[in-house]
């Protein structure tokens, strides 16, 4: 069987956010798991950097004529990991600053729909499985339904379609259907919803099967509190929906290796993470207590819980606790935690920034990880505090409901509050911080942490029965 991914983004090359993080991770996997012919398509931007590009291979340039424009494109092609990564040329659509904010991402990301088209036409790489991401690549999936369901060569092709986050829809005028988006009005029913184009809409209509990022988040897109809208179109499209939760790179994310001050394994654990916390709090001009540090690294965004955080944060800073959070964000919510962590230095620090790798040290630092998002369609960071012993306290949405098992003598992996309420999250927070006072238990719940299985395996063999029944 042969896969081809589009994708706006994939890590190493050129990420954002979590869908860099699945497509820069599942198609090595999927490739490991069958020995299959794998691929992902996606843009060259300006962000992927020069010790890439000077491994890349030219493989041909063209023109192609969509709607009035004649444009330029260029294909190159990266071997890595067993799959073959190709990039699309156009510096009129992809030199700028950033991958996505500009005033013509519609055009943009046509573009590059028509261009996986044209690319699968001119190579010959036909695919038995194109599979999608997001509204940016939502067109490509439309296009083959639409646009292409006589060609011999690309009509036998099956097509999944996957919602990382259902907030971002792309939707636009219905005025610039043709002009923009080259969908003749004879189709306009299938884009149209409430009014205007949903290119999201579009790709759940047309695709074979459509996937989301965990299978919680997918029943909770039936509900209009999570649906952003879309709502009734889930719930007509149900029987051809499933939620396969994101793997995690255990190879980038592993206490193991030398990333971390004092690196651990499951043998050293408790050791290990003693040594970390005892450097990130040196290092933060901390004191050196054995207080339960607790850890946010997030966006700072209404819709990471933050408003929740703020609202206890005196009583939390009542309790014997650290606090430590790293992001940036909202300016008001900058603000609010600069100005808390200044008024308890001896337990608090905002650090308002982006940083990777000090990211991964309060990982390895923290005995607590604060997950209070009021929606997560899966979350990789809930997934990363388990690998390195760290006990997340999350909201249960999501995919964090289903990656995170509350706590029980019997087991689990963390704690969880169902109501997006400040106290809830409150209570199990103490709950915590009353189980870090029997080291024993908490040593046993952060193994049981660390051993979780979040690999991209179990994940990949998901996906694998999803094609093959496509």
């Amino acid at each position: 069987m042969k896969i081809l991914y589009v994708a706006s983004e994939a890590a190493p090359y050129a990420a954002s956010g979590g869908l860099g993080d699945v497509m820069g991770s599942l198609p090595k996997e999927m490739h490991a798991l069958t020995g299959d012919e794998v691929g992902v398509i996606m843009p060259l931007y300006s962000a992927v950097s020069p010790a890439y590009r000077k491994k890349m291979t030219l493989l041909t340039t063209f023109t192609f004529q969509y709607g009035w424009r004649n444009s330029y494109c260029g294909i190159y092609r990266l071997e890595e990991g067993g799959v073959s990564w190709f990039f699309v040329d156009n510096e009129q659509y992809f030199k700028r600053t950033s991958m996505y904010g500009a005033y013509d991402d519609g055009e943009r990301y046509a573009y590059f729909c028509q261009a996986v088209i044209e690319f699968m036409l001119r190579l010959d790489y036909i695919p038995d499985v194109l599979h999608a991401n997001d509204w940016q690549t939502a067109l490509s999936v439309i296009y083959l339904k639409l646009n292409h369901f006589a060609n011999e060569k690309l009509s036998h092709i099956k097509t999944v379609f996957t919602i990382h986050n259902i907030e971002y829809q792309g939707k636009y005028g219905m005025d610039i259907l043709g002009d923009i988006f080259c969908i003749g009005y004879e189709n306009a029913d299938v884009l149209e919803y409430n009014g205007s184009i949903n290119l999201l809409k579009g790709a759940v209509v047309c695709a074979d099967k459509v996937t989301t990022v965990s299978p919680n988040y997918a029943n909770e897109l039936k509900d209009p509190y999570f649906a952003y809208g879309l709502s009734p179109i889930i719930r007509m499209f149900g029987p051809k929906m499933a939620g396969i939760i994101n793997g995690l790179d255990t190879g980038y994310f592993n206490p193991e290796e030398k990333d971390i001050p004092f690196s651990y394994s499951l043998d050293t654990l408790a050791e290990g993470k003693k040594q970390n916390k005892a450097h990130l709090q040196a290092s933060l001009g901390l004191p050196l207590t054995d207080a339960p540090l607790i850890v946010m690294i997030t966006r700072l965004t209404e819709g990471k819980g933050v408003d929740l955080v703020l609202h206890v944060f005196e009583e939390l800073m009542q309790e014997n606790v650290q606090f430590v959070l790293l992001g940036t964000g909202d300016a008001k919510y900058e603000e609010a935690f600069s100005a808390l962590a200044s008024r308890y230095p001896e337990k608090a620090r905002a650090l308002i920034k982006f940083d990777r790798a000090l990211s991964k040290e309060m990982y390895a630092a923290a005995d607590i990880f604060l997950m209070p998002s009021k929606t997560e369609p899966c979350g990789l960071a809930q997934m990363i505090a388990c690998r390195y012993g760290t006990i997340p306290v999350v909201h249960g949405v999501g995919g964090l409901a289903d990656s995170i098992i509350p706590y029980t003598e019997e087991g689990g992996n963390g704690f969880v509050f169902r109501h997006f309420n400040a106290h809830d999250m409150l209570f199990r927070l103490k709950d915590a911080m009353a189980l870090y006072e029997n080291q024993e238990e908490w040593q046993a719940l952060s193994r049981s942490a660390a051993t979780s299985d979040f690999t991209w395996q179990a994940s990949a063999k998901r996906y694998l029965t999803l094609y093959r029944q496509v």
